[in-house]
């Protein structure tokens, strides 16, 4: 029997077959995830230094900046909410649903059932658990599913994110016209984005939606516009676990260097 019903792994009586240091990934994974999600949520609720006004620097956490307590001048798309307490994100209105996706993309939870969960922890070692395995069929797993709309939310977000970049190459002039420049924080920005962007562009879902949406491959027509669509994708797909990490360290990066010069702490390089 396939899928939840299928009698499991093969058993072995050791804990583990293996002897090399299987453990080492799930230790590097669970580091670096444990980390990034602290810096993160330390940033967020800080609602300090997020924002450049000089060069128009908007921190991708804070991004889009839609409250009254944000600087006036990061509020692109206008005040929607009032003022926001303490240890409230600017960017609420977003962050959950970006969470959402990452925590349903399929390589991560491949990297956090196996890191966290040991669910299961690598190849030839034995499970942690003893019962059942029902799979992403029983909640909480079976909100995974809500991977594909988490998908749609955060296309819609690289739009404002992109939006971020042009002004981040915008410059004001001391008679108050703007030009183009390019400065530090203009390429943490750009590199932020661009990643941000081959990680949710290579998503399983986006190939398979673009794809047609069909489960069989072999049913789309050779040189037809699905399998064409489907084997651009696969390009970017085939790197989609080294643009998921790569990306939350520009995200990371991006937001280090909006805060390092909101602070004073060094100035903005001037490259153009």
């Amino acid at each position: 029997m396939p899928g939840v019903q299928a009698p499991g792994r093969a058993k072995i009586a050791a804990r583990t077959l293996r002897t090399d240091r299987w453990w080492l990934q799930g230790l590097v994974t669970v580091t670096l995830l444990v980390a990034w999600l602290l810096y993160a949520l330390i940033r967020t609720a800080s609602q300090r230094a997020y924002f450049v006004p000089e060069y128009h620097y908007l921190s991708p956490f804070s991004s889009p900046c839609v409250t009254a307590s944000c600087n006036p001048d990061a509020m692109d798309f206008g005040q929607w909410f009032g003022h926001f307490p303490p240890f409230v994100p600017f960017g609420l209105l977003v962050l959950p649903f970006l969470l959402g996706f990452r925590l349903t993309c399929y390589y991560y939870r491949k990297a956090y059932y196996r890191a966290f969960f040991g669910d299961p922890a690598a190849c030839a070692v034995g499970e942690l658990r003893s019962g059942g395995y029902r799979g992403e069929t029983a909640f909480p797993f079976i909100l995974q599913n809500l991977h594909r709309y988490f998908l749609y939310l955060a296309l819609g977000f690289l739009v404002v994110l992109w939006m971020d970049v042009f002004r981040a190459f915008t410059f004001a002039a001391a008679d108050g016209t703007k030009h183009f420049g390019i400065g530090g924080g203009s390429l943490a920005i750009l590199a932020s984005t661009t990643l941000l962007s081959l990680y949710t562009l290579s998503c399983h879902s986006l190939r398979h939606l673009l794809g047609g949406r069909i489960d069989c491959f072999s049913c789309a027509v050779a040189g037809g516009p699905r399998r064409k669509t489907w084997s651009v994708i696969s390009v970017l797909n085939e790197h989609h676990m080294a643009w998921a990490w790569w990306s939350l360290f520009a995200v990371c990066f991006a937001d280090f260097f909006v805060r390092m010069c909101s602070m004073g702490v060094f100035n903005d390089p001037r490259i153009w």
